[in-house]
């Protein structure tokens, strides 16, 4: 990294907010009382937790747990005061119980990670109005039939029954969505009319077939329903008879309850849709549209950065990434222009499946076995190794669509879920095979599945620390995994590297678009233009990623900046320890204190290095 970056983020980072430390007793009391007060705190945070996991049965559901298995989290506004007001008090019950100043060093970080995640909640509260209860992009219209289908296990018959009974609550939770959104558009508050196109699209796919339709085939969430309750039948666990009830009640579950609140979204989205934008506009356009913007930077990279720094460094990284990117060019003897490149690599046919499911499953075998031949040489770069299995699986029809990002799917902390890497392959133009291996190693092996499975096993630090997520910290580790497979052996063929370096130039790209559309005015289509200008990345991906952004203003700067301080960490330690540098160690300190704010990971290097020197 170059000095300009690593100055500009190291001064940006947050500085954690804690008391200065008092004068220290004898080393012995010191260490039985920093253990007891730590033991203290630990307990109380295992006893917080699980006030918060009572507010999301989802949540529970995604552990792994069947507590409240028939009931979906309450999305008003109600319940989100409820909550923030609680996550305050014990904040408050925190800072009057503990003396933060004879904790060790790792329950400090707990300590003011408890403290920075309910400020970022109550931060987030002061911009309800200026988000999208609904939108295209894994919009919670489709979370919910995901979730259903992978993630909640039948294993019983008291199981289906609340899978029935949890329709109803999906039901009644889409209302409060809908409700949100309304109020939000009172407000001022509209995404795009694209995204009012995606959710309508994708409600309808989702009441699509039986039993909403006479004499088609069964719905995705039908079809799942009725496998589990075959399931069952075969097993034993029910006769013919309750089988049959179980198939009619979930029909009418779906036809009575869900049906008519996914419709009601459909009307509602299809009356208003008129008075969205046809032409996007970004975030800053919004009420209060500067402050909320600044705001998702903060939440998405937990840095101080501005909109303009984040523009710059997103210059200078495009930049430096494509004077790489003319390298490979000259290496395979491309005669023409970068620019002449990229419309190659974007347009042959040699870097594209069939687009048709054979292409498909193409792709998901591909990606399955570059990711099984770099997990060979895990060992050699991380101390610590998920124990948790990994699948590829294409995306469900009904939320698949062309071009979108690729991603993870958390599993269970006990393994008894496998994490999941899902591929959305509907447009395999969209889906180049050069940017196959660098994805695969970015949502599998050793990105994301490797951090949040590592994450959620980890032992010795409280249990909220295992499910604390940070974009910039996940994404980052992600982004930065796709650099590190190089240093492990991946890549071998050239176009591949160039894929690398695409997706790199990729998250690059999105610094400069995210900033230009939300902070600078830029349209859809000059953000787009630069995207064309700057890469090869496929027409379809570049219209689903822009789309992206400006429905999630911020989150896409989270990539970069948190690769680049990982980064900047590595090469601060391996300067300081010299010889005494270990590969192992530090990705161990990087992944072995949870998903943190990037303060707080610089402190925890810090504190590594320091037991080396």
């Amino acid at each position: 990294m170059n000095r300009f970056l690593t100055v500009l983020l190291s001064a940006a980072s947050l500085v954690a907010c804690s008391p200065q430390p008092s004068l220290s007793p004898p080393p012995h009391e010191a260490t039985l009382t920093q253990k007891s007060e730590t033991q203290r705190l630990n307990a109380w945070f295992e006893e917080q937790f699980e006030k918060q996991l009572a507010f999301s049965p989802i949540q529970q559901t995604r552990l792994g747990r069947k507590t409240a298995y028939d009931q979906i989290d309450d999305f008003s506004i109600t319940a989100a005061d409820r909550q923030l007001a609680w996550q305050r008090a014990s904040v408050e019950e925190m800072k009057a119980r503990f003396d933060y100043d004879v904790l060790t060093p790792d329950a400090k970080i707990s300590y003011d990670l408890w403290a920075y995640t309910a400020d970022r909640a109550a931060r987030n509260a002061n911009f309800r109005t200026q988000s999208y209860a609904l939108h295209q992009h894994n919009g919670l219209q489709s979370f919910f039939p995901t979730f259903l289908i992978n993630t909640h296990k039948v294993d019983t018959v008291g199981d289906m029954e609340a899978y029935i009974v949890r329709i109803g609550g999906v039901a009644t939770a889409l209302d409060q969505l809908l409700l949100r959104a309304q109020d939000n558009a009172k407000a001022g508050t509209r995404p795009p009319r694209f995204a009012y196109e995606g959710v309508i699209t994708q409600s309808r796919n989702i009441i699509s077939g039986a039993p909403f339709e006479e004499n088609k085939a069964p719905s995705a969430l039908y079809n799942d329903m009725l496998g589990k309750i075959d399931a069952l039948e075969a097993d034993g666990a029910i006769d013919t008879v309750r089988a049959e009830d179980l198939r009619r009640a979930s029909a009418n579950a779906l036809t009575e309850m869900l049906e008519p609140s996914y419709q009601a979204i459909i009307d509602w989205f299809e009356a208003d849709i008129e008075n969205s934008d046809s032409n996007a506009r970004g975030a800053g356009t919004l009420l209060d549209g500067e402050a909320y913007y600044n705001h998702r930077l903060w939440v998405n990279t937990t840095t101080d950065l501005t909109a303009d720094e984040i523009h710059q460094i997103g210059l200078s990284e495009v930049a430096r990434i494509r004077a790489e990117m003319d390298t490979i060019k000259d290496e395979v003897g491309f005669d023409g222009t970068l620019a002449e490149f990229f419309t190659f690599v974007r347009e042959d046919d040699q870097f594209y499946f069939s687009n048709d499911d054979a292409g498909a499953q193409n792709y998901i075998d591909a990606a399955a076995a570059h990711i099984a031949q770099l997990e060979t040489r895990l060992p050699e770069f991380f101390g610590i190794l998920p124990k948790a299995a990994l699948e590829v699986r294409r995306v469900e029809p009904f939320r698949e669509r062309p071009g979108a990002a690729q991603h993870y799917r958390a599993g269970t902390p006990d393994g008894s879920r496998p994490g999941i890497y899902y591929a959305h392959l509907s447009d395999m133009r969209a889906m180049s095979i050069p940017s196959l291996e660098v994805i695969a190693y970015h949502e599998g092996l050793p990105g994301h599945h490797m951090q949040i499975s590592i994450a959620q096993e980890l032992e010795g630090i409280p249990t909220f620390r295992t499910q604390t997520r940070f974009t910039v910290y996940s994404e980052g580790w992600g982004l930065y995994s796709e650099w590190l497979a190089k240093e492990m052996g991946a890549y071998e063929d050239p176009y591949s590297d160039f894929g690398r370096l695409t997706t790199e130039i990729w998250r690059a790209i999105r610094l400069v678009v995210d900033t230009g559309m939300h902070a600078k005015g830029w349209s859809e289509d000059e953000a787009r233009q630069y995207f064309y200008d700057n890469s090869p990345i496929p027409e379809g991906a570049v219209k689903s990623e822009v789309r992206r952004y400006l429905v999630n203003p911020g989150q896409a700067t989270a990539y970069k900046i948190g690769m680049l301080k990982i980064i900047e960490l590595r090469k601060k330690a391996e300067a300081d320890l010299g010889d005494a540098f270990d590969i192992r160690g530090f990705h161990d300190t990087v992944l072995g204190g949870g998903a943190i704010p990037l303060h707080i990971l610089e402190a925890r290097v810090d504190q590594w290095v320091a037991t080396k020197n």
